[in-house]
């Protein structure tokens, strides 16, 4: 029978309902797009409108000419809400859950927002630079990758003060790279690693510019007593 987690280990209400909100947004964005794209309301042109009015396009910070003037600056942050359709919506959304689950009371809604923000941005510029191509980039993915850089961060600190292996936050981090071949084959090519990997750095570098998370659950403190899988003469 498996222990439910302690409060303490639970993320804060405020950070619930700022990630219910963004959840919300892409969903409803992605639900008027379907009902559009199945003939419901709306007309065919809702989502190829949708794509270039808010899509991210690395030709905007070339030589394209924009829609409208704030465009090369607002697609940093309204790609996110985006999606290529229910599946991609839901994939991401279920990662967004997760990582808020894995983060707890690390965060706080300020991090949550400057999380989310920064590490689109760092997706997106990285997608400018390694794929200066004319496709969009549409999706979540580089401010999800964000939250787990920075769970990665935290998480590595946290086993650090309290002498703990950090071996399970590599691990993570291989299987994340492990994954992208993977992936790259099952969607044919069409994966924006640039703003995986962007987001990742970027949300990595907030939460260490940030500093050390706000709360963690007692088993993430320092103790006068090592844990058991403590390797403090060791590699980890």
């Amino acid at each position: 029978m498996t222990r439910p987690p302690s409060p303490s280990a639970l993320p804060r209400r405020p950070v619930l309902v700022l990630a219910l909100a963004l959840a919300t947004i892409c969903v409803l964005v992605e639900a008027a797009l379907w009902g559009a794209d199945a003939g419901l309301w709306g007309n065919a042109y809702w989502r190829p409108f949708a794509y270039q009015h808010g899509a991210f396009w690395a030709g905007l910070l070339y030589d394209w000419r924009p829609n409208y003037a704030a465009q090369p600056v607002t697609m940093f942050l309204s790609y996110a809400f985006l999606h290529g359709g229910v599946g991609h919506l839901l994939g991401n959304m279920a990662a967004l859950l997760a990582l808020i689950g894995m983060l707890g009371p690390r965060l706080d809604t300020a991090r949550l927002a400057v999380l989310w923000a920064g590490a689109g941005i760092g997706g997106g510029a990285a997608f400018a630079v390694l794929m200066p191509g004319p496709m969009p980039m549409v999706g979540a993915s580089g401010a999800l990758f964000g939250l787990a850089g920075a769970w990665m961060v935290w998480e590595a600190a946290a086993r650090r003060r309290a002498g703990r292996s950090r071996g399970p936050v590599w691990r993570s981090l291989a299987v994340i790279v492990a994954l992208h071949p993977v992936l790259w084959v099952v969607q044919s090519g069409l994966l924006a690693w640039q703003t995986h990997l962007g987001g990742l750095i970027a949300g990595a570098a907030l939460a260490w510019a940030l500093g050390p998370a706000v709360s963690g659950p007692p088993s993430q403190r320092p103790s006068h007593r090592p844990p058991e899988d403590a390797a403090p003469n060791g590699p980890s």
